[in-house]
């Protein structure tokens, strides 16, 4: 992925993304409900996909490189990639990323939210609070005329700041027709180092944050990837567009959206 070169999407095609990562936005909202205890994750996974199917779009995990299913749903200690099974049921307490990637008219909207199951722990609620404060400072950071590692840098400040470390091993990358593309997105990093952020740029910011170490080691499965130490990881995840003017999300709710946006 590094050494492809980055491709600048037209207004059109940004477009193009946006309807598709609104779709992935409405998508995490009508499985929300779900989200309780006593619900498997393959529950969520079917349900996410006979509603992708209903919606005219496809399940872009689905298949890629062989993953077996159509969403992640990764729980407590699982940092990214966990694999929806019938026998993994949600318990009281727990806390849940959902990363979903419908394709709509060939185009990828990518994105992840966390979710509590019933009542989380406060450190539990904590860490995905600052998660989800990571994920802005990111995107604040990511400026026409930045650097990469700006938004790397934000991110790292504001994990590190309130005790918690943030994954080296996985990072956010450039998406279009092609669901990974350059450039790759560190959640860590340096100001001013790194490619130039340029108008017509896409790609995603999905900070993973881990409550102790940010060593993660792969399960047995070839995907899931779980904290070394066993603590708590929390991801979200939205894909941006860099704008003459500024950042544009483009994986918010379109309820969500301000009319003058």
């Amino acid at each position: 992925m590094d050494n492809e070169s980055i491709v600048l999407l037209s207004r059109r095609e940004i477009e193009k993304m946006r309807q598709a990562g609104q779709l992935a936005a409405r998508l995490l909202t009508y499985l929300e409900p779900m989200v309780k205890p006593g619900v498997s994750t393959l529950e969520l996974n079917d349900a996410a996909e006979a509603w992708t199917q209903k919606h005219g779009a496809k399940s872009a995990p689905l298949g890629y490189h062989g993953f077996p299913k159509s969403i992640c749903t990764s729980i407590n200690e699982v940092v990214c990639h966990g694999i929806p099974h019938a026998k993994q049921i949600l318990r009281e307490g727990d806390i849940i990323n959902i990363d979903v990637t419908p394709i709509v008219d060939g185009y990828h909207g990518d994105t992840s939210r966390m979710f509590f199951v019933g009542d989380p722990s406060p450190m539990a609620r904590r860490l995905v609070e600052v998660t989800e404060e990571c994920l802005y400072r990111g995107i604040a950071a990511a400026t026409p005329g930045g650097r990469i590692g700006d938004i790397g840098a934000a991110i790292q400040e504001c994990a590190e700041a309130s005790g918690f470390s943030v994954v080296r091993d996985f990072v956010g990358h450039g998406v279009s027709r092609i669901f990974h593309t350059a450039p790759q997105v560190p959640h860590y990093g340096t100001r001013g180092k790194g490619k130039k952020l340029r108008p017509g740029m896409v790609f995603t910011i999905e900070p993973m944050i881990n409550e102790g170490t940010w060593e993660v080691e792969i399960l047995s499965d070839k995907w899931t990837a779980v904290t070394k130490d066993g603590k708590l990881s929390a991801q979200v995840e939205h894909t941006i567009a860099i704008t003459e003017a500024g950042v544009d999300i483009l994986t918010l709710h379109p309820d969500l959206v301000p009319a003058n946006a």
